[in-house]
């Protein structure tokens, strides 16, 4: 499957556009993919409005976890003891004990923390949109990212943002979230590799840098090649670590909306191609999309990790609650009770 694409301004006769297998188009005027250093400014710009967004989310996703009533991470699980002859009668819990002939003690667990281990794609291919009306793929990811960081962080979770050098060390005048957000932007101006040397962006994380029995949430469009994803995830797995996949994909990656000859060009090297017809290939194309899915799901299926979809026009909410349920079945295992 070809990797990445950059879509171009119109041209007559043909359309310009870019390639998810067969491609993309950039339907405003003026480029749709941006410079490192442009691409970094557009972030800090668009800061402030993205954390606002992402605080304001994980209070909606925190506000339902606790109006259904059900234990999020770092909540407390309680079991209840008859009482012994001298517990102190601030010990009992009056209204168990109503209930019987006994009176009971609720004896209280607290979760240790987890470790929550951010990644995002900041790669080319995810610097795209086929729309003005539309987000960038990146700034998306980032949306998503954040709000579920600030969902952990209320449950008293530890949130760390992971860089292809390792866990970012971030700034510590303003909130937690703002960091996070800030230490995004600073890893799209100038990633850099574990060596020390500047380079571009690789879709997915270092798994040896990830700490053991972390949960990570990596937020891409996955357009990598099969044996590369397979392998990171194998390594995960191998840590341990449970991988929460993020796909963020423009509507016009999954539908291919394009009619009549087509320029394609490549954002990451690759070679331009022009398609006449481009609307015959459809059917083709979205067999490719079905198959594309089906691979990535049974990949983190068969890992222990799993997958959630996202589409750039979708709201993120509905799929902040499909990932919430998911991550939430997967944590009992990984916390040790500790008794307070």
């Amino acid at each position: 499957m070809t990797r990445r694409s950059s879509p171009a301004h119109d041209r007559a006769p043909s359309q310009s556009a870019s390639a998810f297998a067969f491609g993309q188009q950039e339907e405003q005027a003026g480029p749709s993919s941006l410079t490192a250093a442009h691409q970094a400014a557009s972030l800090v710009a668009r800061l402030p409005e993205l954390v606002v967004q992402a605080d304001h989310i994980a209070a909606t996703l925190y506000a339902g976890q606790h109006g259904q009533r059900r234990a999020g991470w770092g909540d407390t699980f309680w079991q209840y003891r008859q009482a012994q002859p001298g517990e102190p009668s601030n010990h009992i819990d009056w209204r168990q004990s109503a209930r019987s002939t006994h009176a009971y003690v609720r004896e209280t667990e607290a979760e240790s923390a987890q470790t929550i281990v951010l990644w995002c794609d900041l790669s080319p291919s995810m610097n795209w949109r086929s729309s003005s009306a539309l987000p960038f793929k990146q700034e998306r990811a980032i949306l998503l990212l954040l709000s579920m960081a600030g969902l952990f962080l209320r449950n008293g979770e530890r949130v760390r943002l992971l860089t292809p050098s390792g866990m970012a060390v971030l700034p510590s005048n303003c909130t937690r979230l703002e960091r996070l957000a800030l230490g995004f932007a600073h890893l799209a101006a100038s990633p850099t590799a574990a060596d020390g040397t500047t380079t571009e962006f690789q879709p997915l994380p270092p798994a040896e840098l990830v700490p053991r029995r972390a949960h990570l949430l990596i937020a891409s469009d996955f357009l990598c090649p099969d044996q590369t994803l397979t392998t990171c995830l194998n390594h995960l797995a191998g840590r341990p670590v449970r991988a929460h996949l993020i796909q963020v994909a423009d509507p016009a990656e999954r539908a291919l909306p394009y009619n009549g000859r087509v320029a394609f060009e490549g954002l990451e090297h690759e070679s331009p191609i022009d398609l006449p017809h481009v609307q015959t290939l459809r059917p083709d194309y979205e067999a490719l999309v079905a198959g594309r899915d089906s691979f990535l799901a049974s990949q983190a299926a068969q890992h222990g990790h799993d997958l959630t979809l996202h589409c750039t026009q979708d709201a993120p909410l509905p799929t902040l609650l499909n990932l919430h349920e998911k991550i939430g079945g997967k944590l009992g295992p990984l916390h040790r009770g500790i008794r307070i």
